[in-house]
């Protein structure tokens, strides 16, 4: 007997081509080419925005202080990032009428959502470090070895 016709039929998941259009945009599909949330893909991992996202899920900071905790972003890459989080409902920017103006991010109940998730993400990266670093050694030391033996191989012919 199928697996899946023993699942009462709320437990099974409609396949994304079998549900409405409507019901599809409601939901995103990244996988389908002009997808909305492909952009919020984009901004939510990118380098920048993940790093962001994890240092605003600690507290409220100021642009230079963000700019401190999330080491080697430029100026304009937090300024861009912070706008494209902002654009998306995952950061909210509170200007303080002080002089100079105080501005302040933090994150909105979505961005809290969403830092947990890459954390996540961030926190198998940190504890897999090790395994993936080794791969890649491995890997270059293979290629360096094909690159010897391939010249190795070479006649070299004479004029």
């Amino acid at each position: 007997m199928n697996v899946s016709a023993k699942r009462p039929a709320k437990a099974r998941a409609k396949p994304a081509a079998k549900l409405s259009l409507s019901k599809r945009l409601q939901r995103g599909d990244l996988l389908a080419e002009a997808c909305p949330s492909r952009d919020v893909l984009k901004h939510v991992t990118s380098r920048w925005g993940v790093l962001i996202l994890m240092a605003l899920e600690l507290q409220p900071l100021r642009f230079a202080e963000l700019r401190r905790t999330v080491q080697g972003v430029s100026e304009r890459m937090l300024a861009q990032t912070l706008q494209w989080l902002e654009g998306d409902g995952l950061v909210l920017r509170t200007v303080h009428e002080l002089v100079p103006p105080h501005v302040e991010y933090r994150l909105t109940p979505l961005g809290r959502e969403a830092a947990k998730r890459v954390r996540g993400l961030a926190d198998w990266i940190e504890l897999n470090l090790s395994k993936v670093q080794a791969f890649q050694a491995g890997r270059e030391t293979e290629r360096a070895q094909q690159r010897v033996a391939k010249r190795g191989s070479q006649v070299h012919r004479l004029k």
